[in-house]
């Protein structure tokens, strides 16, 4: 960003603008109130006499921001004197606080289950089924929850989960699809987790990071119930893994057998759930609207509901940046178009894929398309709100004149590095790379494309 245009300065203003409305702990602090005689969250009141613990759990890469937004509601209450709470997050995201303990269950931009998140499920799993009936449990959920609460039906080993989780993302399945093959052999998805539950009252927060904001989907729902079935999660291996022997046995097992284990349609919980979204990405994109509006803007929105392929994602961006240039476009210049969701990258096609994320490999589609075009005061930005991008230390990439000017001095051909899926060192060096941390807040990716 240091060598970045004043419009990519401008992009990165409008994006930074939609990541903060859905910073998590002002959502999680707005949500609850509390008084002496009454807590309250989202509008649900508990009278807190003869009430005698508040536990908080869970697990997402917005957890550490969600657990703090309790405290600070709580913060001066009788109630915060009862509270205790255990949540799994990345490990950059660890911080100290009063109340909840915050897990490191997996390294910084490794999106996968691994055995210290085994061990934070079980944790959790453990100090909710010792909850009393007139306790009360909140259940703080994000993006990532999946990865990072991780409890492996017997026999499934985590190494199964490991070898069929990658697999399938390395296929180009969707979340949703996923998600449907991880409820399915895990002891706390699909509402599993509510099931543990020893209370009578749990209530679930949730910032969405999926298009359409499925409470079942969101990191594979722990406090929703699971509509899907084994035969589902059947169809979704059968569509995906050409060789059935990609698959541990074990896996095969649990989902052929004619129920599966602990299924949430067939066993009722105590307590009675309450699942209430209070962030996701149209909140984003809302916010990047008006900071658009606000520099002088005229705003063209896509919504939050794109999918599809990175690399068709960036080309279409990059074609209405050229219609906008033409004076053809859906708004008139200076304009901005945002737009949501979460694409995917099939590495299928590829048998040594390099290194990147699906939005850096979006604005390096992107960059090729514009590689033979005379485009000037434009830029495309593509970040995941997480701060987080694949396997990589950079939340995504921002292409602007500059750094296609750069990329030609230095004969760097978008082309090669696309075949292979290696986005990250073109944009390395090309300064093209948007490095930001973790937010701690997660509501899928925002994209934001400027042509002054």
């Amino acid at each position: 960003m240091s060598q970045a245009s004043s419009t990519a300065q401008r992009a990165f203003q409008i994006w930074k603008a939609g990541v903060r409305a859905v910073d998590s702990e002002t959502l999680v602090s707005q949500a609850i109130q509390v008084t002496d005689q009454e807590l309250t969250i989202c509008g649900h009141k508990i009278p807190l006499k003869g009430h005698e613990r508040l536990l908080v759990t869970g697990a997402g890469k917005a957890g550490s921001g969600m657990a703090a937004g309790v405290e600070s509601a709580l913060r001066g209450s009788s109630l915060s004197e009862r509270t205790s709470g255990w949540v799994n997050v990345p490990a950059d995201c660890v911080r100290p606080l009063s109340k909840i303990h915050l897990y490191p269950a997996r390294p910084a931009s490794l999106n996968e289950p691994t055995a210290e998140g085994v061990y934070g499920a079980r944790q959790i799993l453990q100090k909710m089924s010792d909850l009393q009936p007139d306790d009360i449990c909140i259940v703080l959920i994000s993006g990532g929850g999946s990865a990072l609460l991780p409890a492996p039906l017997p026999p499934v080993t985590l190494e199964d989960k490991q070898r069929v989780t990658r697999l399938l993302m390395s296929s180009g399945a969707t979340i949703q699809e996923l998600n449907c093959v991880r409820k399915q052999i895990s002891a706390v998805k699909g509402g599993r987790l509510a099931q543990a539950a020893g209370c009578r009252q749990l209530f679930a927060l949730i910032i969405s990071d999926i298009v359409g904001d499925p409470l079942d989907l969101i990191a594979s729902g722990p406090t929703v119930a699971d509509e899907s079935t084994a035969q589902d999660a059947l169809q979704v291996l059968q569509r995906f893994v050409s060789d059935p022997a990609q698959i541990p046995d074990s896996v095969w097992s649990i989902l052929k057998s004619e129920q599966t284990p602990a299924d949430p349609q067939k066993s009722v919980s105590q307590a009675t759930v309450f699942n209430q979204i209070i962030g996701s990405n149209a909140t984003a994109l809302e916010a990047a609207s008006e900071q658009a509006q606000a520099l002088g803007y005229e705003v063209y929105s896509l919504g939050s509901a794109n999918e599809g392929t990175a690399i068709g994602t960036g080309v279409e961006l990059a074609e209405l940046c050229l219609q906008l240039q033409a004076g053809t476009g859906p708004v008139q210049r200076p304009a901005c178009i945002l737009s949501g969701g979460e694409p995917v990258v099939d590495l299928s096609s590829s048998p040594n894929p390099g290194k990147g994320g699906r939005n850096q490999e979006l604005v390096l589609a992107a960059m090729e398309r514009l590689w033979d075009e005379s485009l000037s005061g434009f830029c495309i930005l593509s970040g995941g709100t997480d701060g987080e991008d694949g396997p990589t230390d950079a939340a995504g990439g921002i292409l602007d004149e500059l750094s296609l000017k750069r990329a030609h001095e230095r004969g760097l051909d978008p082309a090669l590095y696309l075949r292979d899926h290696n986005a990250y060192p073109i944009l390395a060096a090309t300064g093209s790379l948007l490095k930001t941390g973790a937010t701690q807040t997660n509501v899928m990716d925002l994209r934001v494309a400027i042509v002054d």
